[in-house]
């Protein structure tokens, strides 16, 4: 029994033949963002081809959101990290003001 979904990596390829047309007519800095954006559809291969979806954009977009809310997550806790540490610094500085 043949399998009726190509494996995930093979769609990804063919998926991103599907867009070259519009590529193609994005900006030369634009047209490297596309393709690493599709490149992210790669690090989520496995979750991807368990999903067995038979449109084969939607887990390649949704990768590429799942990779892009992770990096904003994280951006995020280094963003409020950062805060926290400027904020306990300056209360320092402020005390030691204080006692002069």
């Amino acid at each position: 029994m043949g399998r009726t979904i190509p494996s995930f990596r093979i769609a990804i390829l063919l998926e991103e033949k599907r867009w070259k047309l519009y590529r193609q007519y994005l900006r030369k800095k634009e047209q490297k963002i596309f393709k690493h954006m599709f490149s992210i559809a790669y690090l989520f291969n496995s979750a991807s081809s368990y999903a067995a979806n038979p449109i084969r954009i939607n887990p390649i977009l949704f990768s590429i959101a799942l990779y892009h809310q992770k990096k904003i997550s994280l951006l995020d806790k280094n963003i409020n990290k950062n805060f926290f540490f400027n904020l306990h610094y300056l209360l320092l500085l402020l005390l030691l003001l204080l006692q002069r």
